[in-house]
């Protein structure tokens, strides 16, 4: 009979290797030098008799025998981490870390609201926020460097679950003219004359930007780009300064610097919506913190909205 002594720490390092096909990218996550990460994963093989992944110029990818694991890894991970979060509701309170992505238009306005929230009904937990786009979140949950990511237009796939929050207008945002004065609301502008302005705008694969070019295309057109940039804070600047303009949410207008100094109008013909959605690995089940960070996000989101 043989004997296993593998220890939680192997488990953890096979695991993330395994979800992020390099040894390279794990290091980098689990903030360790890649020498004994790959000692420690090399020792649980020798452990187990078994190569558990197979290593390449590419990267690593689990044998059979390391799909195997994998599927046991996470669940042992998993039941480690809601064994520390009942000792916590012991002491009175969840514990746990949490990793949440938030698109960059929606960070500047929930991060602050979320994290005071956070802090204050799950003060012995922890909680990472990290920005990006959402067909780059979608993939960071897939390989675990996600717990939970709000999303926009989130692409349905096997791995994640996905919960639609809401439907959020985009605005044509413009410079507003020295003078005008912000009521009445001005009128909406046909997307076919969005396709023919200028317009600042995201690089694909923006899920924002994906959206506006597949909507114009139904009618028949595209857009005029008059300059491509990543980041809410630099198009609005861009705006500002006259290069043109923009399709943004009017929570990313209104947590700007100064949103007074733009005009914001309503796109018709038709109007440009997207899905906000919330997404979790279908993979790892959600830890008692994670469930209660979820609810916190929807609450908070509520409460922007009813604003």
């Amino acid at each position: 009979m043989i004997a296993l002594f593998m220890d939680l720490k192997q488990i953890e390092y096979f695991v993330r290797v395994a979800e992020l096909g390099s040894f390279t990218r794990a290091a980098v996550a689990l903030n360790v030098a890649q020498p004994a990460l790959s000692r420690q994963v090399r020792l649980l093989e020798v452990e187990l008799r078994q190569n558990l992944l197979v290593r390449n110029g590419r990267g690593a990818t689990p044998t059979e025998a390391g799909k195997l694991l994998l599927a046991h890894g996470r669940g042992i991970l998993h039941q480690v981490e809601r064994a520390r979060e009942e000792l916590g509701r012991v002491r009175g309170a969840l514990a746990g870390h949490v990793a949440m992505g938030l698109p960059p238009s929606l960070a500047r306005v929930l991060a602050v609201p979320l994290t005071r929230a956070f802090r204050r009904q799950l003060p012995e937990a922890s909680l990472s926020i990290s920005e990006g786009l959402s067909a780059t979140m979608q993939e960071w949950l897939a390989t675990g460097r996600l717990d939970i990511a709000v999303l926009y237009n989130a692409r349905p796939a096997p791995d994640l679950e996905i919960h639609p929050l809401y439907d959020e207008d985009l605005m044509l945002v413009e410079p507003r003219p020295p003078g005008l004065p912000e009521d009445p609301p001005p009128p909406p502008v046909p997307l076919r004359n969005v396709a023919r302005l200028p317009l600042v705008i995201p690089s694909r694969p923006n899920a924002i930007r994906m959206h506006v070019e597949a909507e114009m295309a139904n009618i028949g057109c595209r857009p005029t780009v008059a300059l491509e940039i990543d980041g809410v804070s630099a198009i609005l600047d861009l705006v500002a300064d006259g290069a043109g303009a923009a399709l943004l949410s009017r929570n990313a207008v209104a947590s700007s610097i100064r949103p007074s100094a733009y005009r914001m109008r309503p796109v018709s013909d038709p109007p440009l919506r997207t899905r906000l959605c919330l997404a979790v690995s279908s993979q790892r089940p959600a830890t008692l913190t994670q469930q209660a960070t979820l609810a916190l996000i929807r609450s908070t989101l509520e409460q922007l909205n009813a604003r």
